[in-house]
C-alpha cells in the first residue's frame, strides 16, 4: 500500500459522503481555495494597496462601532 498524499482521503466501508466531508475540511484548512481565488486575476500593486487600505479602514470603523455605547431607549 502506498503512502497517501497530504490532501487525499481513504474511503472506508464505501462511505463516500464521509470521505468527501473529510476532504473538503482538509482543503479548507490548507487554504488552497483562498490562494486560487487570490491568484485568479492579476491585481496591480497600486490596486492591492488601495484594497488593503480600505479593508483596514473598514476593520477600524467596525471596531469603533463595537466600542460605542448603545443608544438610549427612554
Amino acid at each position: 500500500m502506498t503512502k497517501p498524499h497530504a490532501r487525499s482521503v481513504i474511503v472506508q466501508d464505501n462511505n463516500i459522503e464521509k470521505a468527501l466531508r473529510k476532504f473538503k475540511k482538509k482543503v479548507q484548512n490548507s487554504g488552497i481555495l483562498n490562494d486560487v481565488r487570490e491568484r485568479e486575476f492579476y491585481v496591480k500593486p497600486t490596486t492591492a494597496r488601495k484594497l488593503k487600505r480600505s479593508a483596514a479602514k473598514n476593520r477600524w470603523r467596525k471596531q469603533l462601532e463595537a466600542q460605542q455605547l448603545p443608544p438610549r431607549t427612554y
